[in-house]
C-alpha cells in the first residue's frame, strides 16, 4: 500500500463495461522524504515521481490524500469478479503521523 496526494480526475469517453459508474483519480505518489519533510504540507509532489490513474469508490476530492494499492491486490476487492484496474483507492488518510 502506497500513499498519494489526489491531482485530478479522468473522464472517459469509452471503458470497460464493467466500470459503469465508477470513478477515477489522477493521483501523485509520494515518497517518504517528501512524507517526512514540509513538502507532505504542501503536497509537493516528489520530482521522481510519476502520475497514476486510480480507481475511486469512495468518492476523495482533489487535493485529498489516500492509501491506494496497486497489482493484483488492486483487483482483490471486487472478486470474484473480474476488472481491468491497476490501483485502487483503498482509504482516505484526515490525518499522517510519522515516527522514526
Amino acid at each position: 500500500m502506497r500513499i498519494g496526494k489526489v491531482i485530478g480526475n479522468v473522464t472517459l469517453s469509452r471503458f470497460h463495461a464493467s466500470l459503469t459508474g465508477t470513478q477515477w483519480k489522477i493521483v501523485v505518489p509520494m515518497e517518504l522524504d517528501d512524507l517526512q519533510n514540509d513538502n507532505h504540507l504542501t503536497g509537493t509532489p516528489c520530482p521522481q515521481s510519476e502520475e497514476l490513474v486510480v480507481y475511486d469508490a469512495l468518492s476523495v476530492a482533489v487535493g485529498e490524500w489516500i492509501a491506494f494499492s496497486e497489482g493484483v491486490e488492486a483487483a482483490m476487492p471486487f472478486y470474484p469478479e473480474v476488472k481491468p484496474v491497476d490501483a485502487y483507492n483503498a482509504a482516505i488518510i484526515d490525518e499522517l503521523t510519522i515516527e522514526i
